[in-house]
């Protein structure tokens, strides 16, 4: 799959001002933002409709990107990770030392994290040159838009880029895994 680097300098650049883009994932279309500014969240979450107290997931290009959350992990869940990833499983990690915003965290003191294999995402994530939020692009409740003519159009209108791309076409969403119990949590 060809990757614009026009499309990654623009979506990069609208994420560096505090911007919400959305853009295809593996399996759905997902909007996101930097994880680290607050207005761009609340934003975010202002547009999905989705309360902060859940939580979002953060993608990464690769394990550098998220080396602060890796600290606390032992060689078991380490190699759990390197074997899933980059792949479709977001895993729930804690953040013992805050290094991921409340605000994105939600009231938990772990992230769901998943290091993509879409090389839109992966592509993306490495321009901006760390993590994004990775969240389903849709109003909280409503079904997942598969394709670009499916965003809604109360989302859509409200970004500030589209990237131009297609999902992976997967049939679910990134299941997503606590590292410590090996909980599921969407199968």
């Amino acid at each position: 799959m060809y990757v614009s680097p026009v499309h990654l300098g623009l979506a990069s650049r609208v994420l560096n001002h505090g911007g919400v883009i959305a853009y295809p994932t593996e399996a759905v279309w997902g909007v996101g933002c930097d994880p680290w500014h607050a207005d761009a969240v609340f934003r975010l979450l202002m547009i999905k409709q989705r309360p902060w107290q859940k939580g979002l997931i953060i993608v990464a290009a690769d394990m550098k990107q998220i080396e602060p959350l890796l600290g606390n992990l032992n060689h078991a869940q380490l190699a759990k990770l390197e074997m899933s990833w980059p792949g479709p499983v977001s895993w729930v990690l804690p953040d013992t030392e805050g290094w991921v915003p409340e605000w994105t965290r939600g009231e938990h003191s772990s992230v769901a994290v998943r290091l993509s294999n879409h090389p839109l995402v992966h592509g993306l994530c490495r321009r901006f040159g760390r993590p994004i939020i990775s969240t389903s692009a849709n109003l909280a409740g409503e079904e997942p838009a598969r394709t670009k003519q499916r965003l809604s159009a109360m989302v859509a209108s409200r970004l500030d880029y589209i990237v131009p791309g297609e999902t992976q076409g997967l049939e679910q969403p990134s299941v997503i895994r606590d590292i410590l119990t090996d909980k599921v949590f969407r199968a």
